[in-house]
């Protein structure tokens, strides 16, 4: 982190133009080893649209996001160069599978170039178009943090939307399952067998029942034991949170994390080798005083910190 980075970064949290954490802004990929990048585009949605909007104000959220980790003492901006790559470009949103190429390609140059993508929704379908860039050489694991597992199949018609990503990941071969772990999953659904898929593929599946039943550290090992040593992909959609912690949100459902339990969740992800990351699903229009948009920000600065210190560990 520069003297300049320095300045602007801890400039007072009303002061300067909106970029993610306050990072210099790059239209170029060169000199950049982690890419702050947001994808504007709900299309994909079964429920309430608005997810287009998360990036904008989750950008302007993370205003109120200083420099250094309280818990951890590090800084990401010492271990890796790392800037706002501003928003994919989706020139026919209104086409799913155009627009789903299009968000793919612009992954592709970005993890080409060797920079590790940390993004920020738009609606959980985006996770399939970057899964198949950081995916793209062997199939990573994840660790997925959500309401709803989205391994569902064919909706209304498509079998692209964002109850079905990961199901779409393993069968492209760009997802391990036996490498996954799905931590929260809760609430209602029409099919007795909606996310059979999860456990006939051999994805670790641990629903809010087990979450309490086993305690946060419990599931921060487990989570640990199925990642394992490899590359893995931590993709955490903001329904995950209780709705009184995130009203802004396409599919809220009641029962969730708080935000404590949620920030203490992912730092416990710290020493996995994190090639990538998203926080997804903050719905503006929907939200209250910012309250989600604000709390997506700051999963995401611990998304933006797992992923520096990986980063610095391969460097190492």
């Amino acid at each position: 982190m520069t003297d300049r980075d320095h300045e602007r970064m801890t400039q007072p949290r009303y002061a300067g133009i909106p970029t993610f954490f306050r990072t210099r802004m790059s239209e170029g990929l060169d000199d950049v080893d982690i890419g702050l990048i947001g994808v504007p585009y709900d299309g994909a949605v079964t429920n309430r649209t608005g997810t287009r909007h998360g990036p904008r104000e989750v950008r302007n959220q993370s205003s109120l996001i200083r420099v250094f980790h309280q818990i951890t003492k590090i800084s990401p901006y010492e271990l890796a160069r790392i800037a706002d790559l501003g928003d994919v470009p989706i020139a026919r949103p209104y086409a799913l599978d155009e627009a789903m190429a299009a968000i793919g390609a612009f992954y592709r140059d970005v993890v080409g170039r060797g920079i590790v993508p940390v993004s920020t929704g738009g609606d959980h379908a985006i996770a399939l178009a970057i899964l198949r860039a950081v995916g793209k050489d062997r199939p990573v694991g994840m660790v997925h943090i959500d309401a709803h597992a989205d391994t569902g199949d064919e909706y209304l018609g498509s079998r692209y939307h964002h109850g079905t990503p990961f199901r779409r990941a393993v069968e492209e071969g760009v997802l391990d399952p036996k490498r996954t772990c799905q931590i929260g999953i809760r609430g209602t659904v029409n099919d007795r067998e909606l996310w059979k898929f999860s456990a006939d593929s051999g994805m670790r599946l641990i629903d809010m029942e087990e979450v309490e039943d086993l305690g946060i550290p419990a599931v921060i090992a487990e989570a640990r034991r199925v990642a394992g040593d490899g590359p893995v992909y931590v993709s955490f959609d903001i329904d995950s949170l209780d709705p009184v912690y995130a009203p802004g949100t396409g599919t809220p459902e009641a029962g969730g994390f708080t935000m404590r339990e949620a920030l203490r969740l992912v730092r416990g992800l710290r020493g996995l080798d994190v090639v990538g990351a998203d926080m997804v699903e903050v719905s503006p229009p929907f939200d209250v005083g910012g309250l989600t948009a604000f709390h997506g920000a700051t999963v995401l600065f611990e998304l933006l910190c797992l992923a520096a210190e990986a980063f610095a560990a391969r460097r190492a």
